[in-house]
Order: C-alpha cells, then structure tokens, then sequence
C-alpha cells in the first residue's frame, strides 16, 4: 500500500464514521476534546499516520539513491543501506499499525452509536408501560396527567 493512499484511506474512513469533513472533524477536535474523545483519538492517530507517511518518502527516497541504476555501493554504504532499508519496514509496520488502530476507532465508534439507538429504543417503549397508572389496564389509554394525583403534593411549603 502506498503512503498516498494509506493517507487516503485514513481520510475516507473517518469522513465516513463521522460523516463531516476532515477539516470541520479537526476543529471539532481540537475544540470540543471531551464531547467525543473517540473523535480525538482518531485525529491524533492519523496526524502519527501522516508522520509516518512522510517518514516513508524520506526512507524510500534515501533506498532509491543509494541503489540507484549504475551506481555501485561502495563497503561504507553497505550500512547505510542496511539500514535504510531496515528503518523503511518499521515505517511501514508503524503505517500498517496506525491504520489498523483507525479501525479500531471506528468500530468502537459504531458499536457506541449501536448501544446508543438500542438504549433510545428501550427507553421509547418503556415510557409508555410507565405511564399508566399502578393498576390501570393495559388496554385503555392513560389517563390525562392533571387527573393522575401527585404524590407527596401535601407536604410541599
């Protein structure tokens, strides 16, 4: 995968969880952190996401000149190459990563809005078992609330 599109991804998969820009989600963010700290989680896991992708091009960048077509490394590159080359798959492994944690987040974020709408909807048909009076049936609608008495109503001052 390249890093364009590991950028790329990252972007569409946030935009799509939280179905607003990439810029409005930013200010978002950075303005309201405590509103939704799953939003500010994935913010700073794809700012270490663009890190890591820039850190990609400089290694690649770096392979690509020290291999070069007609170019011999001389016994002092052999080094630099191994090393190169070494820093550019823990790049890579820290994209992959970084990406898969994006996921993670995002899940998170629909079983959370998931729980969410289930709770709503427990809450929508328990209201209606609860608003009829102890010992009312089932089958006649509740009475209107200024006929149900208040209970404790006479020891208020």
């Amino acid at each position: 995968m390249s890093d364009a599109t590991a950028r790329d991804h990252a972007d569409a998969m946030i935009e799509k969880a939280w179905g607003r820009s990439i810029a409005e989600l930013e200010e978002a963010a950075v303005r309201r952190p405590v509103e939704d700290p799953l939003l500010v989680a994935a913010m700073r896991t794809r700012i270490h996401l663009n890190v890591v992708s820039n850190s990609v091009t400089v290694h690649q960048d770096r392979l690509h000149a020290l291999t070069r077509p007609g170019r011999v490394p001389a016994h002092y590159d052999l080094a630099a190459l191994t090393d190169t080359a070494s820093a550019l798959r823990t790049a890579y492994a820290e994209s992959y990563t970084a990406l898969t944690t994006l996921r993670h987040l995002v899940e998170a974020r629909e079983a959370v809005n998931q729980d969410l709408a289930a709770e709503r909807v427990r809450a929508a048909t328990a209201r209606p078992a609860l608003s009829r009076p102890l010992g009312a049936a089932a089958d006649r609608p509740a009475p209107p609330a200024s006929a149900v008495p208040v209970l404790g109503a006479a020891n208020r001052r």
